[in-house]
Parts: structure tokens; sequence; C-alpha cells
């Protein structure tokens, strides 16, 4: 096997990582890894019953997504990832507890599977972090119009958002790379593509 070079995209609901990662994969030819949302059969039940689904959700994502790090790993060259593993526990899974979707002893066990698979995951090359105003994501999300996602409330966005501030400011397995997606155009605008490209081939 090659060597390989792992690129992972963050951030919150709306904040442009499948865009993002769409635009590195033409851009450089690179493999991309995505988030595996529409495989994941409790998704569309938890939006109508966070208490009730939360647990089961949360597990499909870290049993997939280990998979897809695992998949990555055997995969020469470079390869970008849409939304981590370490998301999924340090803001989803979290939030979820906080809310009190996901009870203390559930939430034990999930962190404790967790835990076991941190140990035998390689972390990223580059942490790519979109930040993103809290609006704009509210109109991105109700402009991309996924059915699943318009009961989402403000308030969850909100504390996702503080956990991701809070998980970054204490990230440290690879450099991190924040890039402001408020009013940023990678697709249409040259400036800001050149711009993207600049930054992001400082690590490459």
């Amino acid at each position: 096997m090659g060597k390989r070079t792992y690129i992972a995209v963050a951030g919150n609901i709306g904040a442009g990582k499948s865009s993002l990662v769409d635009w590195l994969c033409r851009t450089y030819g690179v493999a991309p890894f995505f988030e595996p949302n529409e495989a994941n059969p409790y998704l569309s039940d938890f939006y109508q019953d966070m208490k009730a689904w939360a647990f089961k959700s949360q597990l499909f994502f870290l049993t997939h997504k280990f998979r897809i790090h695992q998949e990555l790993d055997r995969t020469s060259g470079t390869v970008v990832q849409d939304r981590t593993i370490y998301e999924d526990a340090e803001i989803f899974a979290r939030a979820l507890h906080m809310q009190r979707c996901i009870d203390q002893r559930d939430f034990r066990t999930y962190s404790e599977l967790y835990q076991t698979i941190l140990r035998s995951l390689r972390p990223p090359d580059l942490l790519i972090y979109l930040h993103c105003p809290l609006r704009t994501l509210r109109q991105r999300i109700a402009h991309r119009g996924r059915k699943m996602e318009q009961n989402i409330k403000p308030s969850y966005l909100r504390r996702i958002e503080d956990l991701y501030a809070d998980w970054i400011g204490g990230y440290k397995l690879s450099p991190v790379l924040t890039i402001e997606t408020g009013q940023l155009d990678y697709l249409t605008d040259l400036v800001h593509r050149l711009d993207v490209m600049r930054r992001i081939e400082k690590y490459l």
C-alpha cells in the first residue's frame, strides 16, 4: 500500500462539509468518504422523537464511522472524509446526553465503546473545520429542504455550535485549518477558490 494522507472535514449541520468534500475531490482527484446519513435506518425516526431513537441512531453512526475509518486506512493516496468519528461522540452524542435524550447508563456504554475504538484509529493528517454563523446555518438547512432536518430547533444548533467550539479549542491530534464559510463561495468565485486552495496546500 502506498502512502496515505487523510484530510477530515468537520463542522455543524449546514456548514458546507459535503460541498467542500465534493470540490476537493474534483479539484485534486482524491477519494471521498461521506457520512452514512442515507443508510441510517433510525434517522427519520430520530428527528421525530429524539429521546426514543437517539441512542440507537448514535450507535449506528459510531459503528459505521468506525468501518469508514478502517476503509480509508486501507486506501492509499489522499483521502477526504465528511465528518469524523470524533464529532459523532464529542459533539452529537454529548449534545443528546446533555438534552437527556441519552441517559447516563447508555451514554456510559457508548463512551466506553468510543474510547475502545479510538485506540485503534490513526488521526487525520489535517482537520479542516468549517465555521458558519447560526443564522446562515438555519437558512441553508431550510433552503436545501431535507425533510428530516426541518424540525431541528435553533437551540439544538446552538448547543452543537458551542460543543464544536469546545472540541476544536482542545483538539490536539493534528493541524487544524479553520475556514469561515458564512460568505464563502469556492464553487463559483475564483478568488475564494484560490484562497482555499492556497490555505489547504500549505499542509499537503
